[in-house]
C-alpha cells in the first residue's frame, strides 16, 4: 500500500501540480482490502484497512488528532473501487505529508509560511484598469485592514511588481497568530502556497474569511483575464488540481476548530 504514495510523499499537498505529474507515472494498484475504518491510537486516531493501521511511505503510523479527520480519510479509502488512485485521496496525501515532513519540523514549515509575508499577493496591486483595481481592493483590502486593526500588522502596499520591503514588526505581529500544532501549520502552509498569500491563509484560519472568499480573492487577476480573453483549458486544469488540495486543507482546519 505504501508504495502507491511513494512518488507523492512530501510533494502534495505542498506542491499539488508536481504531485499530479508524479502520480500519473505510478501504476495504480488494485484494491486489496474490504473495508477502511477508524481506531484509537496513542495521541489520536488511526485509519485501518481490514483492521491494520495505514502508514506513511516511510513506515510511520498515520495518527490524526481527532476522529473526524480519521473518518474523512477512511472515507477516501472506502470510495476506491477496483484500483486505488492517490489523486482522488487528498486527505490521505495530506496526512502522509504531515507525517513525513511536518511533525518533526513544525517551526521550519511555519518559517516557510512567514516568508510569504514579505511578498504577499495582497501587497502588490494593479495600477489599471480601474475595474481591476476596484476588484482587487474589494477582495484584498478587508484582509489587509483586519491584519492592521486586529493583529497590529501594518503592511505596505505597492503598485506593480517592484519589491517593497515589509516592516519587520508587521511580519512578527502576523507570525504571532500562527497556529502551532502540526496539522494546522500544514494546512496553513497549503493554503498559503496555493493562494500565494499568508494573509489569506491567516484570515481563513481565524474565521475572518471563508473558503470561498479566500479562493476568489486568490484568483482576482486570473478571473479578470478569463473575463477578457476566455478560459485556457490548461490553466483551468491546474486550478482544478489546486482546488482539490485547497479543499482538503479547509477540511482539516474545520475539523480542528474547537
Amino acid at each position: 500500500m505504501r508504495e502507491l504514495f511513494d512518488e507523492v510523499a512530501g510533494q502534495s499537498p505542498f506542491d499539488p501540480e508536481e504531485a499530479v505529474r508524479r502520480a500519473t507515472r505510478v501504476p495504480q494498484r488494485k484494491r486489496f482490502y474490504a473495508n477502511a475504518g477508524v481506531g484509537e491510537a496513542d495521541g489520536g486516531f488511526t485509519v485501518t484497512l481490514d483492521g491494520k493501521p495505514i502508514r506513511t511511505p516511510s513506515g510511520r503510523h498515520v495518527v490524526t488528532p481527532n476522529a473526524v479527520i480519521a473518518e474523512a480519510i477512511a472515507a477516501e479509502w472506502n470510495a476506491q473501487v477496483e484500483t486505488i488512485n492517490p489523486l482522488t485521496m487528498p486527505l490521505t496525501r495530506f496526512a502522509n505529508s504531515v507525517g513525513e515532513g511536518v511533525i518533526d519540523r513544525v517551526d521550519a514549515v511555519a518559517d516557510d509560511v512567514e516568508k510569504y509575508l514579505g511578498t504577499d499577493l495582497l501587497f502588490y496591486r494593479a495600477g489599471h484598469p480601474e475595474a481591476l483595481v476596484a476588484k482587487e481592493a474589494a477582495h484584498w483590502d478587508p484582509v489587509v485592514f483586519w491584519a492592521a486593526n486586529e493583529l497590529g500588522a501594518h503592511f505596505m502596499l505597492a503598485e506593480g511588481i517592484v519589491h517593497v520591503t515589509q516592516p519587520e514588526p508587521a511580519i512578527k505581529a502576523a507570525r504571532a497568530v500562527f497556529p502551532t500544532d502540526p496539522w494546522s501549520v500544514a494546512a496553513l502552509h497549503v493554503v498559503t502556497t496555493l493562494t500565494g498569500s499568508a494573509l489569506l491563509a491567516l484570515a481563513l484560519f481565524h474565521g475572518v474569511r471563508n473558503a470561498e472568499e479566500v479562493w476568489a480573492a486568490a484568483h482576482v487577476d486570473e478571473d479578470w483575464n478569463i473575463e477578457k480573453w476566455g478560459l485556457d483549458e490548461e490553466v483551468a486544469a491546474r486550478r482544478a488540481a489546486r482546488l482539490v488540495d485547497f479543499t482538503a486543507a479547509v477540511t482539516i482546519l474545520k475539523a480542528l476548530k474547537p
